[in-house]
């Protein structure tokens, strides 16, 4: 062969690598309303950034004809690329090649890429739409699931992991991206169960679709497995790029700092009136959440599910912050099994990667209830305290009005390690509230003695002058003055050096 004829040879190689299935498969995809694999790379990452690896690997199986159906890239595209011009690693599942299914070969190329961000401290990106395990291979098949969760783990708290389930993800699959930090969904297109429609039918007896079992609707809502929705893929792709912007590349970065034109100093006369005199009356956190934030942006996580419990990240001054926040609009913000998982788990991701946590408190109490206290309240309830203390991160608390009995405790209090403690004037911090103090105090006496008990309560324990005496409290502040306090509370603590016991690791209750 002429140097020319190898080139051709080679281009060649590289077009039918780049068709996946082919035509009909690609045609298959669109009409499923999916993008490719190639596709959803491209809008993910920077423009022209890509890099493809082990684009021409081949499957090795020679069960079932195997040898004759040999696609070059095996259904996995592989590589690496940036997204606002930092690395990123990525590996994507091509549908049209074997319905995306995972092989020996393919789980090779997507564990190269795994190694390589672990070594060169990046973040992660899987993009998934796979039908599993590919059959005909059998156990090999699953040998490349084991080595993929193997390095998911290692990974974890290293650098971030993030998967997109863009299409099917059943079975051994859905583990992968269970041991990742973040999982997206895509409203109607895409499904996780381990057990698919038609095992549940033969076994329970059943009838239900892939969305009732395992859609974007259910896994956002009830199950609390997937952490952002998108309305579509393109919606979904750049959602991903949006986290990426208030994370590290790895555990041993700080977060980037991005310019504000918002002044520090700003105040917030609006925050004076948001909480109601009446503090049975709800309000909406988040709307103090994001009138302290830099240009008021919340980047909400989680938004559907324990919706007593708000978390995500916003900015102040400049600087990534994770924010965790009780919900007085819903179910009084209480603390219950759901919301006590979803903070715990967000507060250690951010200790993993050095991201300031401020929490806002308005806590009643735990939820009470037979449900709750047989399905293990105590249990996941200690998962918060146990996060919060294990976490050597600045911690910043804003106790807004409620603080009672052990969810006072459990949320960032300072006994609890909090490095530093805001209230407001109107705030309550107390074993219970003043009646259900007064009617255990006094259950004998009559309605007048009551209510002259319950105001003399109020006034000795239902404030935040007794805590402040005892130095639990650093500083009472006024809601307008809120942002600039927070921000204060950061520049103080940014140089904070803490570290916990040796030791090769706690025993979290689980």
């Amino acid at each position: 062969m002429t140097l020319q004829e190898i080139y051709e040879d080679f281009e060649e190689k590289n077009r039918v690598a780049e068709a996946g299935g082919g035509e009909k498969a690609v045609e298959k995809q669109k009409e499923a309303g999916k993008l490719t694999a190639r596709e959803r790379i491209n809008i993910l990452l920077d423009d022209s950034t890509f890099v493809e690896i082990d684009k021409l690997v081949l499957h090795e199986t020679h069960q079932y004809n195997m040898q004759n159906k040999r696609i070059p890239g095996d259904g996995v595209v592989c590589g690496y690329g940036k997204i606002d011009g930092r690395l990123v690693y990525v590996y994507a599942y091509d549908f049209t090649v074997f319905g995306g299914s995972l092989g020996r070969s393919n789980a090779n190329k997507i564990v190269k890429v795994q190694k390589l961000a672990l070594k060169n401290g990046a973040p992660v990106i899987a993009l998934n739409d796979s039908g599993g395990a590919r059959i005909q291979e059998g156990v090999t098949a699953l040998s490349g699931y084991s080595d993929i969760f193997y390095q998911n783990i290692k990974s974890s708290g290293v650098v971030p992991q993030i998967s997109a389930i863009l299409g099917p993800c059943a079975g051994g699959a859905c583990y992968s991206p269970a041991l990742t930090d973040f999982i997206f969904m895509v409203k109607e297109k895409s499904y996780m169960f381990v057990t698919g429609p038609d095992v549940v039918k033969t076994v329970t007896h059943e009838t239900l679709t892939k969305e009732e079992l395992g859609g974007a609707g259910v896994h956002s809502v009830k199950s609390g497995v997937a952490h952002f929705v998108g309305n579509d893929e393109e919606e979904t792709l750049m959602m991903i790029r949006e986290l990426l912007s208030f994370l590290p590349s790895n555990n041993m970065e700080d977060p980037p700092l991005v310019p504000t034109r918002d002044n520090i100093y700003r105040e917030s006369p609006g925050l004076q009136t948001l909480i109601p005199e009446d503090s049975n009356l709800p309000y909406d956190i988040k709307k103090l959440i994001e009138e302290i934030a830099d240009e008021n942006y919340f980047f909400e996580i989680m938004p559907q599910f324990a919706q007593n419990m708000v978390i995500g990240f916003a900015r102040l001054g400049g600087r990534p912050v994770g924010i965790v926040a009780n919900q007085p609009a819903y179910l009084a913000g209480v603390l219950d099994i759901d919301a006590s998982d979803k903070a715990a788990r967000f507060i250690r991701f951010c200790d993993c990667f050095d991201i300031p946590i401020i929490s806002f408190v308005d806590v009643p109490g735990f939820l009470p209830g037979r449900d709750q206290e047989h399905n293990g309240i105590i249990r996941h309830g200690a998962k918060i305290v146990y996060a919060y203390v294990e976490a050597t991160v600045p911690k910043i608390t804003l106790i807004t009005r409620k603080a009672y009995g052990g969810a006072y405790v459990v949320m960032s209090s300072k006994e609890s390690g909090a490095d530093v403690n805001f209230a407001y004037p109107n705030t309550e911090i107390a074993v219970m509230g003043a009646a259900g103090a007064v009617n255990i105090l006094y259950r004998s006496s009559g309605e007048v003695e009551k209510q002259h008990a319950v105001n003399e309560y109020s006034h000795f324990f239902s404030n935040p002058y007794r805590a402040a005496e005892k130095g639990y409290i650093d500083e009472i502040i006024l809601p307008k003055d809120t942002r600039f306090k927070l921000i204060q509370a950061l520049e103080m603590t940014a140089n904070k050096t803490e570290s916990n016991p040796p030791k090769k690791h706690g025993n979290m209750p689980l």
